[in-house]
């Protein structure tokens, strides 16, 4: 197992949940966290709460910084409407996030790496920032000889998880369109996410 495995791996277990909803995930045989005091679990306070989301939330899109996190939450806190609800938007018109709905990758982690490998086309373009927001009516494609890597082939038949209906997929030209942004119901989370208390745990 790799070092980025087994971190990805540790996310799972310190939240006490499956994020990805991953068959090989150790947490369908461990549900408590690593570490030597991994099973002692305390009822956690309105912070903890607040914070166990943030966490949630951050490791589920590849377990983004906490710079990148912040700065996302302040867009979104700008914008009109619910900040929860854009916040949401935001995290899923991340180019790394669209292209791990695409199911040409199996996890946020290798879609990052995909895409910095400079594997992915915007509308045409070759776009290498996995941050990148994606626009409504954009064209997402997978590059070239990558269409034939046996690690997409294979993703995209796995049955883990279903492409959202916010994604119109070409899968005979590994070729998608991101056709609206999507609300907190929309989004196919394998775990409860809890933008609100994000909103609460940076408005305090």
């Amino acid at each position: 197992m790799t070092k980025r495995a087994e971190s990805k791996y540790k996310i799972n277990r310190r939240l006490g949940e499956n994020l990805w909803g991953r068959a090989k995930s150790p947490i369908n045989k461990r549900e408590y966290g690593p570490g030597q005091h991994g099973q002692k679990r305390k009822k956690p306070t309105d912070y903890g709460v607040q914070l166990m989301a943030k966490q949630r939330l951050k490791g589920y899109y590849g377990n983004i910084t906490e710079k990148q996190f912040r700065r996302t939450y302040d867009e979104a806190n700008r914008r009109r409407g619910d900040t929860s609800e854009n916040l949401i938007g935001l995290l899923e018109r991340r180019l790394d996030a669209v292209v791990y709905r695409m199911k040409v990758v199996p996890t946020p982690f290798a879609a990052r790496q995909f895409i910095n490998h400079g594997h992915i086309l915007v509308n045409g373009k070759r776009v290498n920032i996995p941050s990148y927001q994606v626009k409504v009516g954009d064209v997402i494609e997978v590059r070239g000889k990558a269409k034939d890597y046996p690690f997409v082939l294979e993703s995209l038949k796995s049955t883990e998880r279903d492409i959202p209906d916010y994604i119109e997929m070409d899968e005979s030209k590994l070729r998608a369109t991101f056709k609206r942004v999507p609300m907190l119901a929309d989004v196919p989370y394998p775990v409860k996410m809890e933008p609100n208390q994000v909103v609460e745990f940076y408005s305090r």
